[in-house]
């Protein structure tokens, strides 16, 4: 009976690890399609954010959106592509967990006239509200964050969608 108590601990622990991993895929989606309330329905109300090594933090849902949505929205030019790797979650309570990940981002802005690539790890904690896990914090420190004027490779040449 024994054996039956820990296979069921074990698999609900990978069942708590692979629903955090569709959260923070689910972040990054919502936020390259600039998809803004689905992406606010991913945060607990008083989430916290820290990034770009804690240039960027914001507290409590509205401040966190207003932050994104100036900052990265189509009409301001920018077009994002985050990609995740390597997730490590650590189940710290029933309604408490915590994740790093690997990230490398780019992004173009055509009407500033800059490009961004960056990579970094995100830190994050997740809480567990209502039987759906939530991002409690989000940030990340920056490995390298690399800024240049598209205007300085003439050759370059922009196809979207």
């Amino acid at each position: 009976m024994a054996e039956l108590v820990d296979l069921e601990r074990r698999i609900t622990l990978m069942e708590e690890r692979t629903a955090i991993e569709h959260l923070k895929y689910a972040y990054w989606r919502h936020l390259d399609l600039k998809q803004w309330e689905p992406l606010r329905a991913l945060f607990a109300a008083d989430a916290t954010v820290n990034y770009s090594s804690g240039k960027y933090e914001f507290r409590g849902i509205d401040a966190i959106m207003k932050f994104l949505t100036e900052s990265l929205s189509r009409d301001r030019g920018a077009m994002t592509i985050h990609h995740g790797h390597h997730p490590e979650i650590e189940i710290t309570g029933p309604t408490k967990a915590k994740g790093t990940w690997a990230l490398y981002n780019y992004m173009y802005n055509v009407k500033q006239n800059r490009a961004i690539r960056i990579g970094a790890y995100y830190h994050d904690d997740y809480v567990k509200l209502d039987g759906a896990w939530k991002f409690q914090h989000i940030g990340y420190q920056n490995i390298f964050h690399e800024e240049w004027k598209r205007d300085d490779l003439p050759s370059i040449n922009l196809v979207v969608g």
